[in-house]
This record gives structure tokens, C-alpha cells and sequence, in this order.
């Protein structure tokens, strides 16, 4: 009798690119979570040459999103969450809306908002100016309500116990901003960054350079992680109950 062996199937590996909702109930995490749901409810997560169970199947994302962000989120699967450090420290482009009439606890909708002091609007070209000088290498604080480490602790943590009131500036790279739209007190802009930039300190920032009181974030959409665009994306609530194979990207090349 002739014995027939299967060839053993390739590792499950891969990314879903998926465009995320800004919805408070919905978090980065919550996205891995339903990614990988779905592969196993399809099966896929159990084969591979070692026989790997869905236990196994590691998945992870590409870069962050809060809650009320929508957009690009890279999830990797198997071994393309090796992948991780080098695509974060990749190019992002970002599309965010400014409010310059108020500050935030947070630098975003999700704080205690606070109106400004009013001030005459300023003009398009002055916006421009103030903007150039954000572009290069510049040194930039953390907003407080986010998930740096410190001393143990994430620093939401620290920030909402009182025991945090700012973290201390660091260096990220700015490449390129340009409005995309400007009605006070509105302003639009998208943003060419690398690892480690935070929108949210930007609109603070900007609103402080631009009118002498903190700005606050009141949209943002994360458009493109290197090498991927949100067009190449799927909408998280449209996912089929079932992932297979077919429905990941090919690992990208490192480097």
C-alpha cells in the first residue's frame, strides 16, 4: 500500500490592514483582538510545520491609535510581528484638525476642555510661518495622559492619580506639515513624521506658538505607515466572522 504525506503548510505570517474607527469603545488593542478572532474562527491559526495551536498565534500592530483616532493600523501576524520595531520607526502621515479656542487636560477631546483667551485670528501666511518652524529635528514633551513608561507605571496612570503633570521633552523628526484647511478657530493640517511624534503635543504646541495659549487636538486620522496606505485598508466593522490565509498582506522586506 502507498503511503500519502501532505506537505506540511507554511507558517501562518502575515498583515491585515485595517482602518479603524474613532470610536472610544474601540482601542489598537481591541483591533489585534478581533484580527486574530477571526483567524482562528477561519481555521488558519492551527497549521504550520510544528503543528502550532491558535495559543500560539501571535499578533500585534505596527504603531498605536487612541480611541478617537481613526485610520491606518498595520496588524501583524506570526512572524511579521518581528517586523514591529522596524516598521514604528518608519514614516507616518497623519490628517488632524486644531482647535486653537481651547486647551485640554489631555491635548485632545477626550480631557477637560478649556476655553482660550481670545485673540484676533491670525492670518493663513502667519500659520505657514509659525508651522515651518516645527519641521526637522525638534524637541518635543509627551502629553501626560499617554502610555509612556515611568518609573513602572504607564503615565495616564500617574496623570490621573495626580502624581504627574508633564513629562520631559525628547527628539522626534518632523518632515513635512501643510494646511490643509484653515477657518478660525478650525485649522487643518497633515503631518509627515517619524517614531515617536505625538499629534497631540503638536496641536498644543502649535496653539501656543500660534495665538500664546495651548492648542487642542479635535480629529485625527493616521493615513499612512510606511509602506502601507489607508486606501490598502479594510473597515473593522465590514472584517468577514473569518479570516484565511488569502486575507494577509505578504510579509514586507525589512529595510
Amino acid at each position: 500500500m502507498t503511503e500519502f504525506r501532505t506537505q506540511p503548510t507554511e507558517p501562518l505570517a502575515g498583515v491585515v490592514l485595517i482602518d479603524k474607527p474613532a470610536d472610544r469603545r474601540i482601542t489598537s488593542m481591541t483591533v489585534v483582538r478581533s484580527v486574530r478572532r477571526r483567524l482562528i474562527h477561519g481555521g488558519v491559526a492551527n497549521f504550520g510545520p510544528a503543528g502550532g495551536t491558535s495559543k500560539n498565534l501571535k499578533v500585534g500592530h505596527a504603531g498605536t491609535l487612541d480611541p478617537l483616532a481613526s485610520g491606518l493600523m498595520v496588524v501583524l501576524v506570526g512572524r511579521a510581528t518581528r517586523l514591529c520595531d522596524v516598521m514604528m520607526a518608519g514614516s507616518k502621515t497623519y490628517r488632524a484638525v486644531i482647535d486653537l479656542a481651547h486647551r485640554s487636560s489631555t491635548d485632545d477631546l477626550e480631557g477637560v476642555l478649556v476655553p482660550n483667551p481670545a485673540v484676533s485670528p491670525p492670518d493663513r501666511a502667519r500659520i505657514e510661518h509659525v508651522l515651518e518652524g516645527f519641521v526637522g529635528e525638534v524637541q518635543q514633551r509627551p502629553p501626560a495622559h499617554s502610555a509612556i513608561w515611568v518609573d513602572g507605571a504607564r503615565a495616564y496612570e500617574l496623570a490621573r492619580a495626580g502624581e504627574l503633570d508633564e513629562l520631559p521633552a525628547r527628539p522626534v523628526r518632523i518632515d513635512e506639515i501643510r494646511v490643509l484647511s484653515w477657518a478660525w478657530p478650525r485649522l487643518g493640517i497633515e503631518v509627515r513624521c517619524g517614531k515617536g511624534t505625538y499629534i497631540r503635543s503638536l496641536a498644543r504646541d502649535v496653539g501656543l506658538a500660534i495665538t500664546g495659549s495651548p492648542g487642542c487636538l479635535a480629529a485625527l486620522r493616521r493615513t499612512r505607515i510606511e509602506p502601507f496606505d489607508v486606501e490598502q485598508a479594510r473597515e473593522l466593522e465590514r472584517l468577514p466572522e473569518s479570516l484565511a490565509r488569502s486575507d494577509l498582506l505578504p510579509v514586507p522586506a525589512a529595510g
